[in-house]
């Protein structure tokens, strides 16, 4: 056992209590009420950066503030390493299906419950926490290291991009190192080979100049709340296809080699309907599971709002009806030409009487991973020394949109290497990180700093 992984294992308790304090700030980025808590988190942070022997300061952008740390006192020809991930945290609601308050940490069944914990601080944290140990114990760390951390993931990175892009010189790097995903299974690393992007929307139509009497008007007026039922009805065919028109002209396949290794990872449908309580039988009727959900796009509602939708009966015509509506997309989709696509869409299947217009809320495009190299081959040798066996690849179904621009940035490339479980509850209510990820994952973290510098010819 290295004198880092020692300290670490010995440490432990002091560890969960500061991700606990960590996790107690509610650091969520899309309501403006929590503003402070944003620069609150943000402090904190900075301070642990400070704790772990990093050089470490904020910046405030438009939005939210960006924490920088580094140490970059390795050996001449050492790589530097950019760690990248973010303090802010979904909305906790509903707060009904909480088991614990969300932002109080309760362990149960070798579980850490709480909003953030696997959706990112509980990873940002590893990270943090593994740099202390290498530092504490030998003063030292075998690569140069950054570790960018934001508050604006959640809400889409609006400020990130134009900060890196001032900040060039300082966030210069060979590999981006992002835990921010799950593993394949308990016990069973794996390694990213890509990520799908997303368009986000909202479809607003408008009828009347004002809600009307439904008995006096209804029959006689178009109904928005119909119109746009209907045509988010239709956005899919029988087959689950969506039925946008030139949607699927730049959808570009797997690699025959990463699909040959979906269709030889095992999928278990009794384990999908337990934690969903609905068997996988969404998306494309072509596909198995796990196509759908890693290589295929979507085109999801997330929301629907129109009329009256209080308590009891209120016989209104609604003048306005919106419906959110996301679309998960793969190599070679653009958020820009979805956009396009849906527009063009809406003109067409826009009723008489309604007035439809599509307002872009966030996007960003997918990513694939180069599944060569010493980085990668590192990242393996990491996760095999703390789970005794071989990761697996896989992709990811969600999105992080700064993944593509950090690597044209900055002209680096990409390791996603995450340690939450299937079935962790990200943006959901009773949100957990298991113990023993938090454990084996600042395990791994201690290896990768050593596995990234032997693999480069600076170990």
């Amino acid at each position: 056992m290295s004198d880092a992984i020692a300290f670490a294992r010995a440490h432990r308790g002091r560890f969960r209590q500061e991700l606990d304090d960590f996790l107690r700030i509610p650091s969520v980025s899309a309501r403006s009420e929590h503003n402070a808590d944003l620069r609150r988190a943000a402090e904190w942070v900075r301070s642990s950066m400070t704790a772990a022997g990093l050089s470490a300061r904020i910046f405030p952008t438009e939005g939210h503030p960006v924490v920088v740390g580094e140490w970059k006192q390795a050996a001449a020809g050492a790589p530097t390493i950019l760690v990248y991930g973010h303090y802010d945290v979904q909305p906790p609601e509903p707060l009904e299906l909480w088991d614990s308050p969300p932002f109080e940490p309760d362990i149960r069944d070798g579980r850490i419950y709480a909003r953030g914990s696997a959706d990112d601080k509980g990873q940002l944290f590893l990270h943090i926490k593994a740099l202390e140990a290498h530092l504490a114990t030998r003063g030292s760390l075998p690569v140069n290291v950054i570790v960018l951390a934001e508050g604006e993931e959640e809400v889409g990175s609006p400020n990130l991009a134009p900060f890196v892009q001032n900040h060039l010189d300082l966030l210069a790097a060979d590999t981006v190192v992002i835990s921010d995903s799950a593993m394949f299974a308990p016990g069973q690393p794996s390694l990213l080979f890509s990520l799908r992007g997303m368009a986000y929307f909202e479809i607003h139509a408008t009828g009347p100049s004002t809600d009307l009497h439904s008995g006096g008007y209804g029959g006689a007026v178009a109904n928005p709340a119909n119109a746009l039922a209907r045509i988010v009805g239709d956005l899919h065919d029988a087959e689950g296809r969506i039925a946008i028109p030139g949607f699927y002209d730049d959808v570009a396949p797997p690699p025959p080699d990463i699909l040959s290794r979906i269709r030889a990872l095992p999928f278990d449908a009794e384990a999908w309907t337990l934690e969903t309580g609905v068997p996988p039988v969404g998306g494309e009727d072509a596909y198995s599971p796990l196509e759908r959900l890693w290589t295929r796009p979507t085109c999801d509602v997330n929301g629907f709002l129109s009329g009256y939708t209080g308590e009891g009966a209120k016989t209104v015509l609604p003048a306005k009806a919106v419906a959110k509506v996301s679309f998960r997309l793969v190599p070679n989709q653009t958020p820009e030409r979805v956009r396009e696509l849906t527009e063009r869409h809406l003109e067409r299947v826009a009723p008489p009487g309604i007035s439809l217009e599509l307002v872009e809320l966030h996007g960003g495009r997918p990513w694939q991973a180069r599944l060569e190299g010493p980085v990668f081959e590192a990242a393996a040798r990491a996760l095999e020394r703390s789970f005794a066996t071989r990761p697996v690849l896989t992709g990811e179904g969600g999105s992080i949109p700064i993944v593509v621009e950090l690597e044209e940035m900055l002209g680096a490339n990409s390791l996603l290497i995450g340690f939450a479980l299937p079935g962790a509850n990200m943006h959901a209510p009773n949100e957990w990180f298991a113990v023993d990820s938090f454990e084996r994952g600042i395990d791994t973290l201690i290896h990768l700093y050593d596995e990234l510098a032997a693999g480069t010819g600076n170990g």
